[in-house]
């Protein structure tokens, strides 16, 4: 049995005045609202969304 490493991500600031494309990554990552919190599977396409959204998210893990 493998376990992969995951990385929790927390929504911390507003997407208003961001673009759509932005908007799309944070639902592309399944955040639904400002400060919730999900657990992804920790793989390169999911820190290079994490990186396109950086100044919206903080990761906790």
């Amino acid at each position: 049995m493998s376990e992969t490493a995951s990385v929790k991500i927390r929504w911390v600031k507003s997407q208003i005045g961001y673009t759509e494309r932005q908007r799309a990554t944070l639902r592309g990552l399944g955040l639904r609202r400002l400060h919730h919190i999900v657990e992804r599977e920790d793989t390169p396409a999911v820190r290079g969304m994490i990186d396109k959204v950086k100044h919206l998210v903080v990761v906790e893990s």
